[in-house]
């Protein structure tokens, strides 16, 4: 349990705690951009435990949560037809397109499978070759490579029957996006350990410089958190705006060169639409014109899609931190788990689905499981 242990000490935890209300004056909101990191926030209770002046602002982390309607309504058109094995991680099958989910789809008689790996869906198709497979390809700089990787297999070894339906997305022009809003008010950003382990830090110096804010790249156990507040908050009081690594221990600057190469050749950034957000120029990466064969949207030709998002869902609210999930008048009531109104109430990472496994339902009730400082 090394690096997990260890990083829930509520001794350290307390001193950490003690560091950031002794340094802080005045308010501050600072944004994390990851899922993973809300529910890590939330689960420990450590925003109720920060200073009042502090506000963590939860950003658009999910990349469940993020993925455009239309995506998800072009993926149900394509799980829909005969002949098609659609593959996909588990927690994409309740997301809600425009009147149905890919759960619907399966019990409407089509053959969605949940994997574990697009190599997964790879090997299913060798299996099936009678058969046209297409694995939905979704996520942030994280899950790009793996399905990038997955996509190079396909062709060297001539599976012709494999497709990747993509919808990834990049998290320095998010941040850009945001920063851009009339409505911003994020003074620091909590930047995503596992995407910098893949891409690095040398987008972010850009941004710290151009928008004035500090972007601290944090993990997601209590102390990682704590300590990028600590130093976020830090930078802020002494009015500094720089790039600070508190996850060195996963994070080099340069990132990971050969998963980088990976995505260079697979890959080419595009414009994005952000589920609830819009588009958000080059923020996305889509097929290379090389690899345009095994683009699922263009070998099923899917277009056409009109969709529609329900009104009492303000999701897109609370992916750009403009609204504490248990601020929006569905959430708990027509929107659950079981009868999501949004991604962000079905997604392992989404805030929504936070607020209401860890019962923030309202106010700032004490969290469920013990905070870091017992």
């Amino acid at each position: 349990m090394k690096y997990i242990e260890e990083f829930q000490d509520p001794a350290l935890a307390r001193g950490l705690l003690d560091q950031i209300h002794a340094t802080v004056t005045r308010p501050w909101a600072l944004m994390e951009v990851c899922g993973g990191q809300t529910h890590s926030i939330i689960r420990h209770g450590i925003d109720q435990l920060l200073p009042d002046q502090i506000e963590l602002i939860h950003g658009p982390g999910c990349p469940v949560c993020v993925t455009p309607l239309e995506v998800i309504d072009k993926a149900l058109e394509i799980a829909s037809r005969p002949g098609v094995i659609f593959c996909s991680f588990g927690d994409m099958l309740r997301v809600p397109g425009t009147g149905r989910d890919l759960f619907q789809v399966r019990s409407e008689g089509g053959d969605v499978r949940v994997v574990y790996s697009p190599l997964d869906a790879l090997r299913i198709a060798q299996e099936n070759p009678q058969s046209e497979v297409v694995f939905f390809g979704i996520g942030f700089e994280t899950t790009a490579p793996p399905n990038a990787m997955t996509v190079h297999q396909a062709k060297r070894l001539g599976i012709r029957n494999f497709s990747l339906l993509v919808s990834h997305v990049r998290v320095p022009p998010a941040i850009e996006a945001i920063m851009g809003s009339p409505d911003c008010r994020v003074d620091a950003f909590l930047a995503a350990g596992h995407v910098c382990s893949v891409m690095g830090t040398e987008e972010y110096p850009e941004l710290t410089d151009r928008f004035r804010v500090p972007i601290v790249v944090t993990g997601f156990e209590p102390l990682d958190i704590l300590e990028g507040v600590r130093r976020a908050v830090t930078q802020l009081e002494r009015g500094e705006h720089t790039v600070d690594n508190a996850y060195a221990r996963a994070v080099r600057p340069e990132g990971n060169p050969a998963a980088k190469a990976m995505l260079a050749d697979i890959f080419e950034v595009t414009d994005r639409s952000w589920r609830g957000i819009g588009v958000i120029p080059r923020s996305g990466w889509r097929l290379a014109e090389r690899y345009r064969e095994f683009d699922a949207e263009h070998r099923f030709s899917v277009e056409g899609i009109t969709t529609l998002e329900p009104a009492e869902c303000r999701s897109g609210e609370v992916l750009q931190g403009l609204l504490k999930p248990h601020e929006c008048e569905a959430f708990g009531t027509t929107c659950t788990p079981r009868n999501p109104l949004g991604a962000t109430m079905v997604s392992s990472e989404g805030a929504c689905a936070a607020y209401y496994l860890y019962r923030r339902l309202g106010g700032t009730p004490a969290p469920v499981e013990a905070s870091p400082v017992g």
